[in-house]
């Protein structure tokens, strides 16, 4: 949102938490954006947001209160298709905090069987959405057969893009975990670092925890014999290591 702002000439208000590893401050801080920070989690940060926008008439770009960044993460499922020659694979694994990628795939599932793209009835991939044990309402609500998540309290983990207590796109996720026949599990963060640091060294690429985290899940539920070993299974890389470094130094 800094970048996108600072190219359309636009003042940007960003809120983070006060703990947030300095990588994601210092490129707010290099695109010009007024940085603010925020004692507590991205909950909080989401109520500054909120405060300003009405006092201010800030656009609130908080993750579901505005439609593009759901559209433009509906295009991974676009992607997926397109790489698998308009097929679809029988699993996907996806780390969901906030949700919006994991929504924005079943999304773009629906659309592409409406447009023709899809053959209709397909039968679209087992969703799981994987957090961390120290921050799982998805999970908890997934398991209790809730469609709303309630707040996480004390939520803890190094994966900042997990460490998300409350989702406003909470029953969304839920809805399309239930509806694909999908499951949720969460893995500690000793598990990301150690699969994160798999896919590294085989892979070459550098993931974020939450990479890793999606292959900890795939490894339990292989184990499980939830997923079988000829199905085929895509895992989402939701970014780079390089805004961790500071957990391999």
């Amino acid at each position: 949102m800094s970048a996108y702002a600072a190219a359309a000439g636009l003042p940007a208000h960003v809120f983070m938490p006060a703990d947030v590893p300095l990588a994601f401050r210092a490129e707010c801080n290099a695109f010009g954006a007024n940085l603010t920070l925020v004692n507590g989690l991205i909950n909080d940060c989401g109520a500054k947001v909120r405060e300003g926008a009405q006092q201010h008439g800030w656009f609130d770009v908080s993750t579901l209160k505005e439609p593009y960044r759901l559209e433009g993460k509906k295009t991974m499922g676009y992607e997926l298709a397109e790489q698998l020659d308009w097929t679809l694979p029988d699993v996907i694994i996806y780390p969901a905090g906030g949700g919006t990628g994991l929504i924005g795939l079943w999304k773009a599932f629906e659309e592409m069987e409406g447009l023709g793209l899809l053959p209709r009835g397909i039968k679209r991939p087992r969703m799981v959405c994987v957090q961390s044990t120290g921050c799982a309402p998805i999970i908890k609500a997934f398991h209790e057969g809730k469609e709303h998540a309630p707040l996480w309290e004390g939520a803890k983990t190094i994966a900042d893009g997990l460490r998300v207590p409350v989702a406003v796109g909470d029953f969304l996720m839920i809805r399309a975990i239930k509806e694909s026949n999908g499951t949720a599990l969460a893995v500690t963060d000793e598990a990301m670092m150690d699969y994160s640091n798999m896919i590294a060294r085989q892979t070459g690429i550098f993931p974020a925890p939450e990479g890793g985290a999606c292959l900890a899940a795939q490894v339990e539920l292989l184990g499980s014999g939830w997923i079988k070993a000829d199905e085929r299974v895509v895992l989402f890389n939701t970014g780079t290591g390089l805004k961790y470094a500071h957990l391999w130094a």
